[in-house]
């Protein structure tokens, strides 16, 4: 009974020193705030350059934002042409980790509700709803003093539902006054992307659109160029038949690089049904492009749709949180105006690609490219 005891203490003991040793400087701490993301990580697997191009008697370019269909094994991609606002339908050959080509299949042009042409378009943002169709942001046009949201078919790009944007975003300028509040030219309604739930019908289940602009609100703006942008993130939730603004966001940009006198937010994309993001920032400025790839945590900001401006000292609101998942400036290889951004096919061993494309301005000087990732740590 005594050995007994003893070999009890003794066990004891080991089991002390070893919790001692376990929670002492042998294991990383990790904060509160690196619990708030997944671990993910990226790496390059390849670029493409699309080949300069016409299809369909019109350049192929300005190609803004895309999004992959993995049923058809298909992208579509954005042309922010004003003029002749469309989408592309690509077929991506992507084999053995690399980018074999990217053909153009198709072009839809954009129509109103009435079937005519659609030219009052600056489309920047789109994503694939479960229930074919297209939703679509577009900045501030020449013929609109605000930015436009709206829902068009697939297969024939003729536009069937316009969502409601906030007054807020509408610009007050007017002959004898400068514009005050809304937003900015250029600088609206660029980043979008859908969260669906998993084995969703789309027309029974609705599903979360998010979309942020590439700059502040002009009430949002602060004077000194030393305090970072304040965007902001529209959330809705879609229905069959409705569409409700659920709620609205601070998105703090990371402070302009020296010299940039470009710095926005290009694009969003939905991670998982935990409020997880990707998000990209693009700069540009002498020297030359910068994109940075965040991971973004939405739970616990603070909805920002009753407050007036964002200036100043915002003590007590609480932004979206994120994190630099991938500063692009590090890898190999000549960055170019990279504004779309989707979840690709899955690769070789099962895990998710990330496909980032440029924005070449069709400017003869600048590329179409297509960037494959690896997205490690996504389920």
């Amino acid at each position: 009974m005594q050995m007994r005891l003893r070999y009890l203490l003794r066990a004891a003991a080991a089991g002390c020193l070893c919790l001692l040793l376990l929670s002492g400087c042998g294991l990383p701490r990790v904060s509160a705030e690196q619990r708030l993301f997944l671990e993910l990580s990226t790496t390059l697997l390849d670029s493409y350059v699309l080949p300069k191009q016409d299809f369909a008697g019109e350049p192929v370019g300005g190609l803004s934002a895309i999004t992959y269909d993995p049923r058809a094994d298909l992208l579509y991609a954005l042309s922010d042409s004003r003029e002749h606002p469309r989408f592309y339908t690509l077929r991506p050959a992507i084999q053995a980790d690399r980018i074999q080509a990217v053909t153009v299949a198709a072009v839809t042009q954009f129509k109103d509700a009435a079937g005519n042409p659609l030219g009052s378009l600056d489309p920047e943002g789109m994503a694939l709803t479960p229930r074919g169709s297209l939703i679509v942001s577009s900045e501030v046009s020449p013929n609109s003093d605000a930015p436009f949201l709206g829902e068009f078919d697939l297969a024939t790009g003729q536009l069937q539902t316009q969502f409601r944007i906030p007054e807020r975003y509408q610009s007050d300028a007017a002959a004898d006054s400068p514009q005050t509040k809304g937003a900015q030219t250029n600088l609206s309604l660029e980043a979008l992307t859908i969260n669906t739930a998993p084995g969703t019908a789309g027309y029974i289940e609705p599903f979360r659109l998010f979309v942020g602009t590439e700059g502040p609100l002009l009430q949002d703006l602060d004077e000194s160029p030393d305090i970072p942008f304040k965007n902001r993130v529209l959330h809705y939730l879609i229905g069959q038949d409705q569409s409700t603004l659920i709620s609205e966001h601070w998105y703090p940009m990371t402070e302009s690089p020296l010299g940039a006198v470009l710095n926005g937010l290009s694009e969003l994309l939905v991670l998982d049904q935990g409020g997880h993001f990707l998000a990209l920032e693009r700069a540009f400025g002498l020297q030359g492009f910068s994109i940075k790839l965040y991971q973004l945590a939405s739970g616990g900001a603070t909805d920002v749709s009753a407050i007036a401006t964002l200036k100043g000292d915002i003590t007590g609101i609480n932004p979206i949180r994120k994190q630099l998942l991938l500063d692009l400036s590090a890898l190999d290889l000549t960055l170019e105006n990279s504004e779309g951004m989707t979840l690709g096919p899955r690769l070789q061993d099962g895990s998710q690609s990330l496909l980032i494309v440029s924005d070449d301005n069709f400017d003869e000087r600048q590329q179409t490219q297509f960037l494959l990732f690896r997205l490690a740590g996504l389920s």
